[in-house]
């Protein structure tokens, strides 16, 4: 059997493959409630050894997108309960993404009484997709104070209590892509002159109270961290110290001996790579599970998994439009290829009627 295809101790998680399906916004929460079509998607691709589900907000604010899901009402937890069987009864575990967007986002897209929030009052570049009135110039958001800051955190706890509640496996935090924790560790976006802002032991603060806050709520073996070193998405320009902020962060999240770490490179879609460098750091620096993402195929996955650079392989387009993408994989089989017009569109079409071997 070969590597990718071969079951994995991810802690005291069974793993049927070392195949994860990574987490991919596809806007189809209709009021913010995870529906029986998404709960359908997922049960679909369950021959994942992980899935990561989509992002999901843990609060009304870091709800940036329209028709994203949250986990902090009754309704949401019920919803993803629903996603949960299907994907346990099809053998695979599921982790939760936390993504709350801060300052990506637009008030059109947030419900009555949410704040579009992030660490220093700078608007990203570009523009807002929003429902009521099209694409919309990105707001400049409130920059939070230290209360905001601690009502957030609590934000983060309750949302992982509730996901263990919907039966989830763990939770993975978005620390990365330019959303609210990676807002805090670029010195493009964080410019507070506070004790969570300037040096990178400030700039991490937020993101690492935050793991703390969640670890103590749910256990530390059921908490891993998505980052993205070298990412440039949302508005995260390169800089100089770049390579040794993140190994801090790698020593400082196998101080607090988190589950893993999940490093995206999107050099596949266009963006700067990540060094193998960086991937290396974070190999021998931090020593829980390490995923790696971006742009996989199966020979790839097999030679890094051979070669110990990572433990687990984390695959994104190629889940989405094949749901038995594993059993592909292993047969050599031809895939189907993505539609991208159906990506963030509601409804079937694009989501569940992508046709799976047999």
């Amino acid at each position: 059997m070969s590597l990718l295809l071969s079951p994995f101790a991810l802690g005291d998680i069974q793993l049927q493959n070392r195949m994860v399906m990574a987490p991919m916004t596809r806007n189809r929460a209709i009021d913010n409630i995870p529906t029986e079509l998404m709960a359908q998607y997922y049960a679909q691709r369950a021959c994942a050894g992980l899935i990561v589900t989509e992002g999901t907000s843990p609060s009304p604010n870091g709800l940036g997108y329209p028709r994203i899901p949250g986990i902090f009402s009754p309704q949401q937890v019920e919803g993803w309960t629903h996603v949960n069987n299907g994907v346990r009864a099809g053998g695979a575990k599921i982790f939760i993404q936390f993504m709350h967007c801060g300052r990506i986002g637009h008030p059109l897209n947030l419900p009555a009484g949410a704040r579009l929030l992030a660490p220093s009052a700078i608007a990203a570049a570009g523009e807002m997709y929003t429902d009521s009135q099209g694409m919309q110039p990105q707001p400049v958001p409130e920059a939070m104070s230290e209360a905001d800051i601690e009502a957030t955190i609590k934000e983060f706890v309750y949302a992982a209590q509730n996901a263990i509640e919907a039966g989830f496996d763990g939770v993975e935090l978005h620390g990365a892509n330019g959303y609210l924790l990676e807002q805090f560790i670029r010195p493009s976006s964080n410019q507070r002159g506070d004790n969570y802002g300037g040096s990178i032991e400030n700039r991490a603060r937020f993101v690492l109270e935050v793991v703390d806050a969640v670890a103590e709520a749910i256990g530390k073996y059921r908490v891993g961290i998505r980052l993205s070193p070298f990412g440039v998405f949302n508005d995260m320009p390169l800089y100089e110290d770049m390579e040794a902020d993140y190994t801090y962060l790698a020593r400082q999240l196998n101080a607090r001996g988190v589950l893993y770490v999940h490093l995206v490179d999107h050099s596949a879609m266009g963006a700067p790579a990540v060094p193998d460098s960086m991937k290396a750091t974070f190999r021998s620096q931090f020593k829980g599970a390490l995923i790696l993402s971006g742009g996989y195929d199966a020979k790839r996955a097999e030679s890094d998994l051979a070669a110990e650079r990572c433990d687990l392989i984390a695959v994104g387009r190629p889940f989405l439009a094949n749901p038995d993408l594993v059993g592909r994989w292993e047969r050599g089989a031809p895939e189907n290829q993505p539609d991208p017009a159906t990506f963030y569109v509601a409804g079937a079409k694009g989501y569940t009627d992508y046709p799976a071997l047999d």
